[in-house]
């Protein structure tokens, strides 16, 4: 895949574009970056146009400024449209990427066909979960990446899945350690400040779908599946911690494409 960089406000922002057709977005999650899409853009990309972004301090995409918050981020993202002169798109964020994309929902419906929470929640950290992020985004500045990246990285995959999926896991380590440590910091934060956007799961008029893993250490399926109304359709991937784009990733595909074909 191509990478490609554009100048967004005040930062250099890298990303893919592939394929043709309508209109797609994909928001990677915490330490990660656009690679995470890499085994399933190439599916998607037969049949839509698959834009996926590093996040600022992530990847090759760059900061403007020590802290982002998650509107921050979205507003980036909606910059990055424009510049595409993409108008209207469906946006699937995983974990990080899926706070983005009810911030994103929230403010700038008008962009979007539907949206997809992977692995996500719509509710707020808990006081400990902040405690955590706080503790963590010193830890780095303190220590450094590696020991966190490498604890991370041991969560991330089901339990069952960690002999088969080595490789993978080596990878979204190396990942990891390629984000910026201001990146990882400014993300933190910004994840220990995010509200509860719960209120818009029940609001959108927008077709909604939420995506969970079996076995997800990090978002387990009961915090996924937070809101029930007509627009809000649940899937589990089976077999799954909170990588199934990885883990999963034929599965994750269809899912993904089963939604695209009915908005």
């Amino acid at each position: 895949m191509d990478l490609k960089r554009a100048r967004i406000g005040n930062i250099e922002v890298s990303y893919y574009d592939e394929g043709k057709g309508k209109p797609m977005i994909l928001i990677h999650g915490f330490a990660g970056s656009k690679e995470y899409w890499d085994k399933i853009i190439p599916q998607l990309a037969t049949e839509n146009r698959v834009i996926a972004i590093d996040l600022p301090g992530h990847g090759k995409s760059g900061m403007s400024k020590d802290r982002y918050a998650i509107e921050d981020m979205a507003e980036t993202i909606k910059e990055l449209l424009d510049h595409l002169e993409v108008n209207k798109v469906t946006m699937f964020g995983h974990s990080l990427g899926g706070y983005i994309t009810l911030a994103f929902a929230e403010a700038y419906p008008q962009y979007l066909n539907g949206f997809s929470l992977v692995h996500s929640t719509a509710n707020p950290d808990s006081e400990e979960a902040k405690e955590a992020r706080e503790t963590n985004a010193k830890k780095i500045q303190e220590e450094g990446a590696e020991s966190f990246i490498d604890g991370l990285s041991k969560k991330l995959f089901s339990p069952e899945n960690t002999k088969v999926n080595a490789k993978e896991i080596d990878e979204t380590v190396n990942i990891g350690l390629k984000t910026s440590e201001k990146g990882l910091v400014s993300a933190l934060l910004a994840m220990k400040n995010r509200p509860d956007r719960n209120h818009v799961l029940k609001e959108t008029n927008l077709p909604v779908l939420l995506i969970a893993g079996e076995q997800d250490q990090i978002i387990p399926p009961e915090k996924t599946f937070t809101v029930s109304t007509e627009k809000v359709k649940e899937k589990v991937i089976q077999n799954a911690g909170h990588m199934s784009m990885y883990e999963q990733p034929e599965e994750l595909v269809k899912v993904m494409k089963d939604f695209l074909a009915e908005i």
